[in-house]
């Protein structure tokens, strides 16, 4: 019997999977508060990430702040990275359903 693990578990929809992208910004259209409070996971380039400020599964990049810079506005500088992304609600427990590009 293998155990699922979020690198094996099978691609979901719905309620159970985050969406494409998602922003931690409220400034941004990408905002959702309701499915941050759930907690999301997100793994980059094979590795679980905790700095993500905005990432998306299709287009494959993430956004991490760049440092403690800041704008003219107080705003963190944030710069892009891209790779394969991976995201799953934290809440589902061990095995939860992972959201991926294939």
């Amino acid at each position: 019997m293998s155990e699922e693990t979020p690198e094996t578990a099978p691609v979901a929809s719905g309620n159970d999977v985050p969406p494409d992208r998602l922003s931690v910004n409220p400034r941004s259209e990408f905002f959702d508060a309701e499915k941050l409070q759930r907690g999301v996971g997100i793994r980059f380039k094979d590795r679980v990430r905790t700095d993500i400020e905005e990432y998306s599964i299709s287009e494959g990049w993430v956004r991490v702040q760049a440092g403690k810079a800041v704008d003219r506005k107080g705003q963190p500088l944030t710069i892009k990275l891209t790779g394969p992304v991976e995201a799953w609600y934290e809440d589902l427990g061990d095995n939860p359903p992972v959201a991926r590009k294939d």
